[in-house]
């Protein structure tokens, strides 16, 4: 059983997590998180620690932002927005449960004295920003180290927040890099 308690938005992404791990799962009701929901999550997080994972997709991200600015010493499990698209519906529920493990295997917690590790200048040098590729390798390699697809501005965040090392930024980018490498190669 997982320590922590997962939180997730709604009633199918609770059956979608009970059916990947063994843990308590609590359910924002989506964003109609209130105080009621957030004091509960609260008591949580000092009792047994959470951990969120909520859709990879805008009401996600601004849940996810609502708690974490309520709640200390959250951990944070990203699932690839491939990876929970169903049909063109992108949510928890549609991930599999292999997926889910992995999410919740690679959470994250946020660290409350984030050093600056990353600046903008590195977001230009590992070519995170500014071209037209950016966005596309922030979501590629987002999703090796799990901190999940976001703005620029965001991932520059999450890569400092989280105590992401230069090494594990530059692996992943050379693991992107290596598998676009094979890709042309097989196309030739």
């Amino acid at each position: 059983m997982i320590k922590e308690i997962i939180v997730v938005e709604g009633k199918s992404d609770i059956s979608a997590v009970k059916r990947a791990v063994d843990a308590q799962v609590i359910s924002t009701s989506g964003l109609g998180i209130n105080d009621n929901i957030i004091n509960v999550i609260k008591k949580a997080s000092k009792n047994r620690g959470i951990i969120i994972l909520t859709d990879p997709d805008y009401p996600g991200k601004k849940i996810r932002n609502i708690l974490s600015a309520e709640i200390d010493n959250c951990k944070h499990a990203f699932i690839p927005r491939d990876k929970a698209n169903k049909n063109g519906d992108i949510g928890v529920e549609n991930a599999s449960p292999e997926e889910i493990r992995e999410a919740i295997r690679n959470a994250k917690a946020e660290i409350s004295d984030a050093i600056e590790e990353f600046t903008k200048s590195d977001m230009i040098y590992y070519d995170l920003v500014g071209n037209d590729n950016a966005s596309k390798r922030r979501g590629l390699i987002g999703d090796i180290i799990g901190i999940g697809y976001c703005s620029a501005k965001q991932f520059l965040k999450r890569l400092n927040s989280f105590g992401i090392t230069r090494e594990q930024l530059e692996e992943a980018i050379k693991s992107i890099e290596d598998n676009e490498k094979n890709e042309i190669i097989e196309k030739e």
